[in-house]
């Protein structure tokens, strides 16, 4: 299974961020872009790719742990940034420390639990609204577009765990269909965190 760690924000969220979004489409050049689907967008904590599924037990059992040790925290939708010139974002704003830390316990929680893991880099929080086609495109219209965004707060309760399911039809344009395979509340317990001991 291709799974990864997420935080989802709750639809009325991503409403507001899809307006936007909306108003990119009809920018020029806008259909060098390949456009992420509005119910799939999430943030990514932890990538796992491809894990077998004997690994999932001790995985839920380390999210869940993940979890628990981690207090909701508030988070809004902010401006926007790119990858080169090869993938458009929404960014983030508020409890980022906090959003770090659970993205580093999802990481440790993987990796404990016997999933492959890339090399591990410096978290970077963002939910990802288009990608290049080629290398032609220029990002700077879609980012000014972006840069005023600002949207309303949410408190993150939960870490959850989803599966990707990549398409299979080869029809242009078709996206990853996202299936959510668990969800922890997050409870606060141990707020403080012990050193070198992220997940």
């Amino acid at each position: 299974m291709r799974l990864f760690a997420a935080v989802l924000p709750p639809p009325e969220r991503l409403d507001e961020l899809g307006h936007v979004v909306d108003r990119l489409h009809r920018l020029p050049g806008a259909d060098g872009l390949r456009w992420t689907s509005r119910p799939g967008w999430h943030l990514t904590l932890a990538f796992m790719g491809e894990v077998d599924e004997e690994l999932l037990p001790e995985l839920r059992v380390r999210l869940a742990r993940a979890a628990h040790r981690t207090p909701p925290f508030p988070l809004r939708l902010h401006g926007g940034g790119h990858f080169g010139r090869r993938a458009l974002w929404a960014g983030v704003a508020g409890g980022l420390d906090e959003l770090r830390l659970l993205a580093e316990r999802a990481d440790a929680a993987a990796r404990r639990s016997g999933v492959a893991m890339d090399e591990h880099r410096r978290y970077q929080a963002h939910l990802t609204v288009a990608r290049a086609r080629g290398e032609e495109v220029d990002l700077h219209p879609f980012l000014d577009g972006m840069g005023t965004f600002e949207g309303a707060r949410w408190e993150v309760g939960e870490l959850v765990l989803v599966r990707s399911n990549l398409p299979v039809s080869g029809v242009r344009g078709e996206q990853p269909r996202y299936e959510r395979v668990g969800g922890w509340p997050l409870e606060g317990a141990g707020r403080g965190r012990r050193p070198g001991e992220p997940g």
